[in-house]
């Protein structure tokens, strides 16, 4: 065996999962198809979920810096710093559960380092996959074997396509082009038009328009589009730094064939409308990562694995509903300029802002799991104080660095298969390796512990 597992693709979801499996004492080998990193500038932003995730893994002083100036272009931009539903800039932040403004490239450079030690090799286009009952063997360049592989490698994921998984769904109906341009002349005002929307705020430009139409090329093409939408004719000296998406929703039934996975953009791809991609993301990379150790490692079965669909499926699902909703909403027409109307009023209503602040950040995912158990049991655990038996005070992710389970416990404990820290200031709670809670005080917390680490310990309050 190369390695324990493959991972295919080196941008922010390989390189985050390859970190966790080193975490979880695996050894990972990503290949990258890309010589260099892409500077490509596709996403901007990390949800509440994947922050708090970051931040666990001690990158929160990285994810600050970065998000000073991400906010600053992201006022830039788009005249605001709010969230926004289907472009309706209402949406209030969170401030007991930020997001981070932070470039794509300026990621996955932060996440490079943090998956120091890790073999990346780059210039590796898998080409071949072959999967038997041992583990699974991928041809890029030479043949490499594993004993499982993970495709983090796209959309267009090769690793999809190889291992034969289906990926039903609906086709793109609006197509977005922004990016950076310089007009000679008079440019029509941003808004929505009969044919389209035209954005023109700050240093940005972009339009939305129905995938149908014939794609714009180069300055010219998008001249043309602006002339679609506003019928006016304008004059695109420079169009630069662009980025292209449609609404395209697609997600594989099963992230999983065997002892391949996928995770990321390979499992689902969806309108970027919100913001959500990387989330969503990471947080596939977040829940296989130490489950795949766990089975490595021998503490769970070869089933354990199944757990990785039952929970994240659900979670791509959501996304792709909320991004069919905003294109929806999106679309041209007076028919859905009246619904808009009508969504930006319920927006200003404080309970509605927080509904779709909640729905774009994820922070309302809950995993079911296969005992009883009422909330916040499912749910991934917020960051707060701690105030331990000696009367010191911390936060939660200074101790979630390792890896492994959390104890927190008011009462002296023994268990060595998680990380216990006494606390004086909070009810007892039960932390997987991602962040979700496992138990929440009620009862005995062996259940919990059986079901999500190896079997056999008990607690010495047991």
């Amino acid at each position: 065996m190369d390695a324990d597992v493959i991972v295919v693709g080196a941008g922010p979801v390989g390189l985050f999962l390859a970190a966790e499996l080193k975490l979880a004492g695996a050894e990972p080998l990503v290949l990258e198809r890309l010589t260099e990193p892409s500077e490509e500038p596709k996403a901007r932003g990390l949800g509440a979920l994947a922050t708090e995730a970051l931040w666990r893994r001690g990158l929160g002083r990285q994810l600050a810096e970065a998000d000073v100036e991400g906010t600053k272009d992201l006022a830039r931009d788009h005249g605001t710093t709010r969230g926004h539903f289907a472009n309706i800039f209402k949406i209030e932040p969170r401030e007991d559960r930020p997001r981070t403004n932070i470039w794509q490239p300026e990621l996955e450079r932060v996440l490079a380092k943090h998956a120091e030690g890790v073999r990346v090799l780059r210039g590796h286009e898998v080409t071949a996959l072959e999967s038997d009952v041992d583990g699974v063997t991928v041809t890029a360049g030479r043949t490499w074997r594993a004993k499982y592989v993970v495709g983090c490698d796209g959309g267009r994921s090769a690793v999809r396509k190889l291992a034969g998984f289906a990926f039903p769904g609906t086709p793109a109906l609006l197509r977005t082009v922004a990016g950076q341009a310089r007009f000679a002349g008079a440019v029509p005002p941003a808004g929505r038009y009969a044919g389209g929307a035209f954005l023109h705020g700050g240093s940005m430009v972009g339009i939305t328009e129905p995938a149908s139409n014939p794609e714009p090329v180069a300055a010219a093409g998008f001249a043309a589009s602006i002339r679609r939408i506003t019928g006016a004719d304008v004059v695109v000296e420079e169009f630069r730094e662009e980025r292209r998406f449609g609404d395209q929703a697609r997600q594989v039934d099963d992230y999983r064939r065997g002892r391949v996975f996928l995770a990321g953009d390979a499992a689902h791809v969806h309108s970027p409308s919100g913001g959500q991609g990387l989330n969503l993301g990471l947080l596939d990379a977040l829940n296989l990562g130490w489950k795949l150790g766990a089975v490595l490692r021998g503490d769970k079965p070869e089933a354990f694995l199944d757990t990785y669909t039952r929970e994240r499926h659900p979670a791509g699902e959501a996304v792709l509903r909320n991004t069919r909703a905003q294109s929806a909403l999106l679309a041209p027409g007076p028919h859905v300029d009246a619904l808009r109307e009508i969504v930006a009023e319920l927006m200003d209503l404080p309970e509605a802002n927080k509904y779709f602040a909640d729905l774009l950040s994820g922070v309302n995912t809950r995993y079911e799991f296969p005992y009883p158990a009422r909330k916040p049991v499912g749910e991934h655990c917020p960051d707060f104080e701690i105030v331990d038996e000696h009367g010191r005070t911390s936060r939660l992710h200074e101790h979630t660095r390792t890896g492994r389970g959390l104890l927190l416990t008011t009462e002296p404990v023994t268990e060595p298969r998680v990380d216990v820290v006494r606390v004086t200031n909070t009810g007892p709670l039960l932390l997987r390796p991602d962040g979700v809670i496992a138990w929440a005080g009620e009862g005995s917390p062996a259940t919990a512990l059986n079901t999500w680490f190896q079997s056999g310990a008990q607690t010495a309050s047991e």
